[in-house]
């Protein structure tokens, strides 16, 4: 049996450090001690850049110099994604470019100048070929999606052991297996590797968050250090697979998607509603406050305080900001319940001290427009919270 593994490691950079250590201590300390004590094991994994700053700067140097151990022997394989987590299909042009190049620059800085991965990792894997051009344009050979996105349909998969090519952007597509995916890997494949699948070379390729393994889902009877004792178990990196498959890549066009849409969502053409629903006040009004804080940027080129401005900029410009406005229960899937007001205040809080950042005088007219904007979802918020969501949970 060949099973590829994807693992996403991300805290947004505006995360609180007791967040970041008990992603540590769960998760990401057990994937490392799992590569280190098992040399035959090999992995892919996206480490948001941010996160490779906030471990740097929790001064967890031991972590990283083990796992730069595990990418120079290339048993860990690292691949390249948007710095802060932004969700590139609503950002412009010129920022996802920016976000991608520093999420390059903090990758040279943390494993060597000439560092440079061949796949990339879209974030919350929202893919359009507009997005994907543009990663092709940077150098990247391949990416990793939904399966959703072969057909926009689970009733029509791709084919396992084929060999994919995008036929919009020129980059290798290699497609995660979505129900494998949305259960606990480890426990899936043990009871394949009883049946049929035991002996199967075609890949099964599952690619989750890395707080799957041990923060969301404890995992008390250790079946992750199990499956990678399996005789016959054979593991190996996206890169790695991809060199070794003789056939002929198949032109395919993906859906415009992400990994977390459904059939119908993208026949309402609405693939990206949990991070923009039309019928979502607090996050449309998020996103216009966000499109008014990036406009500035070229309105107020060389500001005084620009450093400060970007700064808070693209932490507000995190993914999570919008997606835990969004109330979507992932319970079935190991996820949570998708509501924090806390965090989308967090996200909040920089995008209106990006604003509040510039010197500029006449930055004051849409400063007086961004506070509207900032004090109206704060209202909407926290209404929603206490009215709606408060103890939902408990």
């Amino acid at each position: 049996m060949l099973w590829i593994n994807f693992i996403h490691l991300y805290q947004p950079a505006n995360a609180e450090s007791y967040g970041i250590r008990k992603a540590l201590d769960k998760s990401y300390w057990r994937l490392l001690r799992l590569m280190e004590e098992h040399p035959q094991l090999r992995m892919t994994w996206n480490v948001s850049g941010c996160l490779l700053d906030r471990l740097a700067d929790e001064k967890e140097e031991k972590w990283l110099e083990r796992l730069r151990f595990l990418v120079k022997k290339g048993r860990v394989e690292l691949v390249g994604s948007a710095a802060y987590h932004g969700f590139l299909p609503f950002l412009p042009e010129e920022e996802t470019i920016r976000q991608i190049k520093e999420n390059e620059k903090i990758l040279r800085r943390h494993f060597g100048r000439g560092f440079k991965p061949a796949g990339f990792f879209l974030p919350e894997m929202a893919y359009t070929p507009a997005v994907a051009k543009l990663v092709k344009k940077l150098g990247y050979s391949w990416i990793i999606l939904d399966e959703i996105a072969y057909s926009g349909d689970l009733r029509q998969r791709p084919e396992r052991g084929r060999c994919y090519v995008d036929g919009a952007s020129g980059l290798k597509v290699v497609f995660r297996n979505r129900s494998l995916s949305s259960t606990y890997p480890p426990d899936s494949l043990l009871s394949l590797s009883a049946g049929p699948d035991k002996d199967c070379q075609d890949p099964l390729v599952t690619a989750t968050d890395a707080e799957l393994y041990g923060l969301r889902h404890e995992d008390p009877t250790g079946e992750l250090e199990k499956i990678v004792k399996v005789e016959g178990l054979k593991t190996m990196t996206i890169s790695g697979w991809l060199r070794s498959c003789r056939l002929k890549p198949v032109k395919v066009l993906p859906q415009t998607c992400s990994w977390e849409s459904s059939a119908a969502d993208i026949r309402k053409g609405r693939p990206f509603f949990l991070w923009r629903n039309p019928k979502n006040r607090i996050q449309e009004d998020l996103w216009r406050l966000t499109e008014l804080a990036l406009s500035l940027g070229g309105k107020f080129k060389g500001d005084k305080n620009s450093y400060w401005y970007r700064w808070h900029l693209v932490r507000g410009l995190a993914s999570c900001t919008f997606w835990w406005a969004s109330a979507h229960d992932f319970s079935q899937v190991f996820g949570p319940y998708a509501w924090s007001p806390d965090d989308v205040e967090r996200g909040l809080e920089d995008l209106i001290r990006s604003v509040r950042s510039l010197e500029a005088p006449r930055s004051k007219r849409y400063k007086l427009e961004a506070e509207k904007y900032y004090l109206h979802i704060k209202n909407l918020l926290w209404q929603e919270h206490w009215r709606k969501h408060w103890q939902k949970n408990i």
